[in-house]
This record gives structure tokens, C-alpha cells and sequence, in this order.
């Protein structure tokens, strides 16, 4: 039988593509909430595990150090929930009762320079432009304030699901060896065992990266806004740092907090911006470099792409995971073309006889 044309196989193989693409998103849409709770699972013990080895490298049993590094995460979280969680919902809170005084100081403030620039014969007029985007930009801050507080207060409900997590958190450590061994089992080798160092290495990469640049961001952040008293200098600060953990956080979440301090006054808004830009340009200059170096070699465009698929996915798990999954298959896409064109190569070679006295 001859070979189909090229336009022929595509016309044949593309909507199959779509079909079970589609397919596959129905199924994970009806276990979603399933599969939240097992990769969350998935990335605490991969994140626990660094100190459950740094302890079992010290002689201790392997079995009572994740129980004991699980017990001083669970103690971290509840400290951490009954301290900066209130004060951070308190000022998010209170960002929006004070929302509409801004806004009403924001279009004084561009109604002033309306009249400064008009008895100087300047043709600007900023009044009606400045009042439309001042209500969309209202309207959606609410929206998106709106839904963080549900998503907080729905994460704080779904007890049985943090048990859950915690639970398999537990097992994952203590099997998650074994449990590996058997998915790569299934995988020809050695391609199973390069994809699974690719994948370690690419979540080990990107995690301990972004995490501790993250933190360091965070914690310098708001260290730098209650030094210069700027309002809700907690809720920004360690807004930048929860930002960080995704490529082009920062600079966008520095652009609205700026833009948001700006209503409440515009010099304030143009001390934020200026204090936000020279730590971040010395973080970025300086110890991003060291932190996050190569991690993915991923083009900005792929890992925008990479976000908003991920967000649509997943939410803000998602949008966690989006990028190291992107770098994944980029490695090893090229692992395995390049393992291919190896065996290729070593299949064309002719093979020689020998020769026995």
C-alpha cells in the first residue's frame, strides 16, 4: 500500500489530535479536583523532601523524620495562619472600603493638572479618559479581591481536602521512590530513566529558584514599604513576593500597586514605583542571576503562552506548574531526538567481523 501524501495525513491525524485532546479535557475537567489535590501532594513532599534527606543523612530513621518534618510544617502553616494571615486579609479589607476615596482623589488630582495644563494653553484633557479607566480599574480590582478572598476562605473550608493532601504528602515521601520505579518501568529504557532525571532536575531547578528569590523579594519588599510607610505596606509587600514565584510577576504587580498608591496621591504612587524598580533591579541584577540562571532556556513567548494555558487549566496550581511542565517537554523533546539520532547513527554503521586466530 503507498504512502499517504503529506496533506493527506495531516487532513487524516489533525482532527484526531483535537478529538482526543478534547476527550482528555473532559476527563480531567471531572476528576480536576482529584488531580488538584495529588499534584499538590506531589510538589509539598518534592519541596519536604530536601530537609526529610538532609536529616536521614544524618543517621536518623527515614520513617520518623517525615513525620517529624511534617509535623513542624503543619506548626509553620497554622503559626503563619494565625499571625499574617489575619493582617493580610485586614489590609485587603481594608484596601477596599478605602477604594472609592482614592478614586475620588485620583480624578481631583487629574482634574487639577486639567486646569494647570488649560491656563497654559497645554491641549490635555485627561478628565474623561482618567474617569472611565478609573471605573473599569475599580470594577475589576473588586472582582479579583473579590475572588481571592473566596479562594481563601473556600481553601480555609476544605479541611478534608487539606487532609488529604497531608496525607498523601506522608506517603509520597515514605513510597514515592517506589512509586516511580513502577510508572518508569513501563517507559523503554534508557528513555524512562532520562526523562525522569529531566524531570527532577527541571522542578528542582525552577522551584528552589523562584521560591528562594520569592522569599528574598517578599521580605525586602515589605521590609522597604513599612520603613517608607507606605499604606498596606504588608498586603503589597508580600504581594511581590507571592508574584515572584511566576515569570513577569514582579514588574506587573509593580505596575499596579503603583498605579493603585498613585489614586491615594501621586507622589506616593511615584515614590512606590521608584523604590519597587531600583530593589527589584538589584534583586534581578544581582541575585537572580545566581538563583534562577537557566532554568528553563524557554522563550518568553512560550512561557506566556505556558501560563495562560495553565491558568485555564488549573487555576492558580496551574499557573504554578505551567512553566517547569513547559521546560520539561522542551528537554526532553530534544533528550529524545537526540537519543534517536544516536541509535540512528549507530544502526547505519556497518558492523565488522572479527576475526579469530
Amino acid at each position: 500500500m503507498s504512502q499517504l501524501p503529506q496533506w493527506a495525513f495531516w487532513g487524516l491525524a489533525l482532527p484526531l489530535l483535537v478529538l482526543n485532546g478534547w476527550v482528555l479535557l473532559v476527563v480531567f475537567r471531572y476528576f480536576q479536583s482529584l488531580i488538584t489535590v495529588f499534584i499538590t501532594a506531589n510538589l509539598l513532599a518534592f519541596i519536604l523532601n530536601y530537609p526529610v534527606e538532609f536529616l536521614t543523612g544524618h543517621g536518623l530513621k527515614r520513617n520518623r523524620v517525615i513525620f517529624l518534618v511534617l509535623i513542624i510544617t503543619v506548626l509553620v502553616i497554622i503559626l503563619l495562619g494565625l499571625t499574617l494571615a489575619p493582617a493580610v486579609v485586614g489590609q485587603l479589607t481594608d484596601l477596599l472600603q478605602k477604594l472609592p476615596s482614592w478614586i475620588d482623589s485620583g480624578k481631583q488630582q487629574i482634574q487639577a493638572f486639567d486646569i494647570w495644563a488649560d491656563e497654559r494653553n497645554v491641549p490635555l484633557n485627561f478628565g474623561i479618559l482618567a474617569s472611565q479607566l478609573s471605573q473599569k480599574f475599580s470594577d475589576q480590582l473588586q472582582l479579583l479581591a473579590g475572588q481571592t478572598l473566596s479562594l481563601v476562605l473556600g481553601t480555609l473550608d476544605s479541611v478534608f481536602n487539606i487532609l488529604l493532601v497531608l496525607v498523601l504528602t506522608f506517603y509520597i515521601l515514605l513510597q514515592g521512590e517506589k512509586l516511580w520505579d513502577g510508572i518508569i518501568d513501563w517507559l523503554p529504557q534508557p528513555t524512562g530513566s532520562i526523562l525522569r532525571e529531566l524531570l527532577r532536575k527541571t522542578f528542582h531547578n525552577y522551584y528552589i529558584g523562584q521560591a528562594s528569590m520569592a522569599a528574598i523579594v517578599g521580605s525586602v519588599m515589605t521590609i522597604a514599604f513599612l520603613f517608607l510607610k507606605i499604606p498596606f505596606a504588608l498586603l503589597f509587600g508580600l504581594g511581590l513576593g507571592f508574584m515572584a514565584l511566576f515569570p513577569f510577576g514582579v514588574p506587573v504587580s509593580i505596575a499596579v500597586i503603583s498605579s493603585l498608591t498613585a489614586l491615594k496621591s501621586f507622589w506616593l504612587g511615584a515614590k512606590v514605583l521608584g523604590v519597587s524598580v531600583v530593589i527589584h533591579q538589584i534583586l534581578e541584577n544581582g541575585i537572580a542571576p545566581r538563583l534562577l540562571g537557566g532554568l528553563t532556556g524557554l522563550n518568553p513567548i512560550w512561557i506566556l503562552l505556558a501560563l495562560l494555558i495553565g491558568t485555564q487549566l488549573g487555576g492558580i496550581l496551574g499557573l504554578l506548574i505551567a512553566v517547569p511542565v513547559a521546560g520539561f517537554i522542551k528537554s526532553a523533546s530534544l533528550a529524545l531526538r537526540t537519543l534517536s539520532l544516536a541509535e540512528g547513527i549507530k544502526e547505519s554503521q556497518p558492523k565488522t567481523l572479527s576475526v579469530l586466530p
